[in-house]
């Protein structure tokens, strides 16, 4: 072989290598969207997800809009959890009885209102995920909730739960 082309070669490796150095690696962690669904008669002012905020939820539904962004593994994991925080609002239409809106009687009826909304932390166990996708929160009866964060949705039959949109609070909640 001639001279210049062992150079061509060598340089051809090297330039190679160099390379192979400058391709980033492939996240550890991504951040996914937020979405809730509320399967009570309460209603979700706010909530978290390892603190990136989800959207307000009326009661018994959900669904449709998403906020940004819970940080979850790329790789779902044994032992995977979350923190969910949030506060919910046990008597949402409680409002069409005060006075008008933008009078006294109306803040002073809205403080006495807010100052009966509940907050609440669980950590919650992430269902198996194949691919990370969109982080599904689902307030259920007893302050419980369920998080998924696949690539799939409810409604569609590989969705890990199945809970019918309307759930009653039972008269007494297990202690947790």
């Amino acid at each position: 072989m001639s001279r210049v082309l062992i150079r061509v070669l060598w340089l051809t490796l090297i330039s190679g290598l160099a390379l192979q150095g400058c391709t980033p690696p492939k996240p550890v962690r991504l951040g996914a969207p937020i979405e809730g669904y509320s399967h009570t008669s309460a209603a979700i002012n706010r909530f978290s997800v390892n603190r990136g905020g989800g959207p307000n939820i009326s009661p018994y539904s959900g669904g449709g809009k998403q906020n940004c962004c819970a940080s979850l593994p790329v790789k779902w994991h044994p032992g995977l959890t979350v923190v969910v925080e949030w506060e919910k609002d046990p008597d949402p239409y409680a409002s069409a009885n005060w006075p008008p809106l933008g009078t006294d009687g109306y803040r002073a009826a809205y403080k006495l209102h807010a100052a009966k909304y509940t907050r609440h932390r669980a950590v919650v166990p992430v269902a198996r995920y194949e691919e990370l996708g969109l982080v599904n929160v689902h307030f259920l009866p007893c302050n419980q909730v369920a998080v998924s964060a696949g690539a799939t949705y409810p409604g569609r039959p590989d969705y890990p739960f199945h809970f019918p949109q309307k759930m009653q609070e039972p008269a007494t909640c297990p202690e947790s």
